[in-house]
């Protein structure tokens, strides 16, 4: 999926203004530097002046510091390093973590989004890539995941 869509769910979901994603953002880490122009461009659809393509690296961080503004920081646990690449599965745990969803509750976002998974489904999601049972997950997948997120945080 488009880091932009994801950024932009997400924003919408948790009804934050471009300042309060730039302070979530550098919550991950505090010298990685990103302003409100930036996050006005990326939230731009594509092919509008001014809009900007999201970089793992900012979506990253973004996805870091969401599950240190939601969960709070541990201070025992030192500051990680970013992943390079973000894929849809990294967003997924990310997502799962900040938001403290158990099996339960993934399979409840899902079910609200109209896409159920099977249990099996939802576990090779989370597993290793290098495991026999791992999954990619799909655009779709991530898509009907935000959208029962965003039900469950929001509402009908």
């Amino acid at each position: 999926m488009i880091n932009n869509d994801v950024l932009r769910s997400i924003r919408y979901m948790l009804d934050l203004s471009d300042a309060r994603v730039v302070e979530i953002a550098q919550l991950a880490d505090p010298a990685f530097t990103l302003d409100k122009d930036d996050v006005q461009a990326f939230l731009k659809k594509d092919g509008e002046p001014g809009y900007a393509e999201c970089s793992d690296a900012v979506l990253a961080h973004f996805l870091d510091g969401l599950v240190v503004h939601l969960r709070g920081r541990d201070p025992n646990v030192p500051v990680r390093a970013v992943e390079k690449r973000v894929t849809n599965n990294i967003v997924l745990k990310k997502l799962r973590v900040a938001f403290e969803l158990k099996d339960v509750d993934m399979h409840e976002v899902f079910d609200a989004a109209g896409f159920p998974v099977s249990k099996p489904e939802l576990t090779a999601l989370f597993r290793h890539p290098s495991h026999k049972n791992y999954r990619a997950c799909g655009d779709q997948m991530l898509r009907n995941f935000l959208k029962g997120l965003t039900l469950r945080v929001r509402g009908p």
